[in-house]
């Protein structure tokens, strides 16, 4: 993992980053000219890196996009700063806009570690259960409720069906819990699955 800094590329005595919006308007933009430096030297670097920009009208960053992200040998993230950057180097390069949820940070860098943290889990390897990954949640339905030890505490039981060793009623059970949770806190991801008719 290499971090570039911004500031770097600054040709100017003070290393500055940022100016004013054309047009007037609150905050201040990163500037084409020193992004564009920075982004050509990643290139010249890995030329095949996958350029993404961390931003609030980003398209949500979801399981299916780190997955497809992991498919790229080389990623590098933007972080926006300020109130945002020239529109030039999104379109100049292409950048694909990704927002981790529906609200504003002060930079892109907590949205770049939460991306990272998110593939590189997928690496093989790193988690030491690879079952774990294939039964986790997100699969187009939030996790069903899970239990432990003791079976019975402060009078509230594990249900009855976890305890009896029979696989298909167990899976049979989960997958309900998992699509009632999901209908009740994320119904968004069930229209996405099987369709805005079937999910009333």
């Amino acid at each position: 993992m290499n971090v570039f800094d911004i500031r770097a590329f600054a040709n100017n005595k003070h290393n500055t980053v940022d100016d004013t919006p054309y047009g007037g308007g609150p905050g201040m933009l990163l500037r084409a000219d020193v992004l564009g430096r920075c982004i050509d030297e990643v290139l010249s670097l890995h030329p095949n890196t996958k350029l993404m920009f961390t931003s609030p009208r980003g398209v949500s960053f979801t399981q299916d996009i780190a997955r497809q992200t992991m498919n790229f040998d080389n990623i590098t993230l933007l972080c926006g700063r300020f109130e945002g950057i020239d529109e030039r180097v999104v379109d100049f390069y292409k950048l694909q806009e990704v927002s981790i949820g529906d609200y504003v940070l002060s930079g892109g860098e907590l949205a770049a570690m939460v991306i990272i943290d998110t593939c590189v889990r997928m690496v093989p390897g790193v988690i030491g259960n690879a079952e774990s990954l294939k039964q986790e949640s997100m699969e187009g339905s939030l996790e069903y409720p899970q239990y432990t030890r003791p079976a019975s505490w402060k009078g509230m039981e594990v249900p009855e069906v976890l305890l009896t060793g029979n696989h298909g009623e167990i899976e049979k059970w989960r997958r309900n819990a998992s699509l009632s949770i999901t209908a009740a806190r994320r119904p968004d991801l069930l229209k996405d699955r099987y369709g805005e008719n079937d999910v009333e």
